[in-house]
């Protein structure tokens, strides 16, 4: 390798590099990241149903913001004035999940690489934040420079073979079964419904999961899944009774009308919240 790392100095120590004989040129990269996530999660973030705003705009914020403060994250860094930072929020059913891509420009002595990764790292991590109380499973991946342009080393563009190989690693991983253990094993009856708890509402029932026979009950729907559920189980009326509890129906986001049929898998879970 003929090319020498720019932030050692003669002795091997850590230094920051002077670039005040550079020209001022035009400078842009752009860098991409990808979080993975359960079906059900990516349905309820385009549904809205966040109860605290919508998600992708708080994401796209973070990662703007984050973009004007990487010298402070990264020690290194210059202080830059950047001229455009955009962050552009895809969700891709095929992932499933949410496409990241941020471009950071400005005219100046150094390039913006590091400030484009910083957006899209931390637009990831927000998203991460916002919907980790409904899927802890999330993937954060496929992280790199996909573009860049300006100054002594000219343009720049990614080969994205390796970053699709990496998105097809985090699908499986994410389709991968956790090994459920609830606190009391049943069988699985030929004619039934899984019914799976996640968040919180999984650590007030103390349960991940129970299988539901659907011998000698009427045609069901969420709400009288749910209401069968409390009549069984006196102990979860509280936690099961709350008004702003959600449903998903085969990892789809359901209403309370949704039909419910034997070999489902239906999950109740609390809104998404951050923090």
């Amino acid at each position: 390798m003929s090319e020498q790392l720019t932030h050692l100095n003669q002795r091997g120590e850590a230094v920051m590099v002077d670039v005040s004989t550079k020209a001022v040129t035009q400078r842009t990269a752009t860098a991409c990241a990808s979080i993975s996530m359960q079906p059900a999660t990516l349905e309820l973030i385009l549904s809205g149903g966040h109860h605290k705003g919508d998600v992708l705009a708080t994401a796209r914020i973070a990662g703007i913001m984050a973009a004007k403060r990487t010298p402070d994250l990264i020690p290194l860094c210059h202080p830059l004035l950047l001229s455009k930072v955009a962050v552009e929020l895809e969700p891709d059913p095929a992932l499933p999940g949410i496409r990241i891509r941020a471009t950071c420009q400005l005219a100046g002595q150094t390039g913006v690489e590091m400030e484009a990764l910083t957006a899209a790292s931390v637009a990831a991590l927000t998203l991460y934040d916002m919907c980790k109380a409904v899927d802890k499973q999330m993937v954060i991946g496929q992280m790199y420079v996909e573009h860049k342009a300006g100054g002594r080393s000219g343009e720049w563009q990614a080969e994205l073979q390796q970053g699709a190989a990496s998105a097809q690693s985090a699908s499986l991983l994410l389709s991968t079964p956790a090994k459920a253990e609830p606190a009391t094993p049943v069988s699985k009856p030929a004619e039934s419904v899984r019914v799976c708890f996640f968040a919180e509402l999984r650590e007030q029932l103390g349960q991940e999961q129970v299988e539901v026979p659907l011998q000698g009950l009427a045609a069901l729907n969420v709400a009288d899944l749910r209401q069968w559920l409390i009549q069984q189980y006196p102990d979860w009326a509280q936690a099961l009774g709350a008004p702003q509890l959600l449903a998903a129906v085969n990892q789809q986001m359901a209403k309370a009308s949704h039909p419910v049929q034997a070999g489902d898998e239906v999950a109740f879970f609390p809104p998404v919240t951050g923090g």
